[in-house]
């Protein structure tokens, strides 16, 4: 039996990248995944590209369509997910947005985007979660995408980096107020990873001015990287899963660096 046999989990932003590595791992541990993502049919793609992968670790997958700033969806997310597992004990708030501007030309609408999806999407995730872990009174675990950003500010990049930090503020929010009901709430900070975002994120600095060639944003971002490389989703998933089984249940409140000693704090 692996490590997440027999629990019931929700990942947002599972369509791709770092989100669905999550989702696979988690399988591969047993456990019951709901892929979830505002795109929904790439989450139901993804949910039936893993459907042997579920059989071969014993458990079971699903797909569910959110925009996770809108509260009915993330409620009606939850469930479709209890629905067909029959509850839930671990839930990722990893769907997230950025875009980039130079500081003197971010806008209202740029910085109402990132932190609605960024800081009120994970407000709302770990509510409605909480309520529903509450309301079968069997706890469960929350855990939150943070970022390198979120401890540090980077050049092109302030509104997510102020919506990176709120989600540090509101896993420690979160951890006080949810110990009562013991619900633990942990997050993770990632940095350079090769995903679909990376890439968007380069073709976007190139736009505003801030790169000059392709890859070079990148190259940048990653010089200091202790490790001497930028990461890959699979990189991240040894603790995703950590934070979601057993092995982590006397910790509340942390947020663990994956960053490969790129910010050390």
């Amino acid at each position: 039996m692996g490590r997440m046999s027999g629990r019931s989990c929700i990942v947002t932003g599972a369509a791709q990248g770092i989100g669905r590595a999550i989702g696979e791992a988690l399988l591969d541990e047993g456990g019951d995944v709901c892929f979830a993502d505002i795109d929904g049919p790439a989450a139901e793609r993804a949910a039936a590209e893993n459907r042997d992968r579920a059989g071969e670790g014993g458990g079971n997958v699903t797909w569910s369509e959110v925009d996770v700033t809108k509260r009915d969806q993330v409620r009606e997310m939850i469930a479709k997910t209890v629905s067909e597992f029959g509850k839930l004990d671990v839930k990722f708030n990893n769907a997230g947005i950025n875009k980039p501007m130079n500081l003197l030309d971010v806008t209202e609408e740029n910085w109402h985007a990132i932190m609605t999806v960024n800081g009120l999407g994970v407000l709302i995730g770990m509510q409605e979660a909480a309520k529903q872990m509450i309301a079968q009174g069997t706890g469960g675990k929350i855990i939150n995408t943070a970022s390198i950003a979120s401890r540090q500010g980077f050049d092109n990049v302030a509104p997510y980096c102020a919506s990176k930090s709120a989600v540090v503020s509101l896993t420690q929010s979160g951890a006080r107020d949810l110990a009562k009901h013991n619900i633990t709430v942990t997050g993770f900070a990632p940095g350079v990873v090769a995903t679909e975002m990376w890439s968007q994120l380069d073709k976007d600095l190139m736009e505003i001015g801030a790169s000059e060639r392709e890859g070079q944003a990148m190259a940048e971002f990653s010089a200091d990287i202790l490790r001497g490389r930028v990461a890959t989703p699979r990189d991240i998933t040894g603790t995703t899963t950590f934070l979601a089984a057993k092995d982590s249940d006397y910790m509340t409140g942390q947020i663990v660096m994956i960053d490969g000693g790129m910010v050390l704090v």
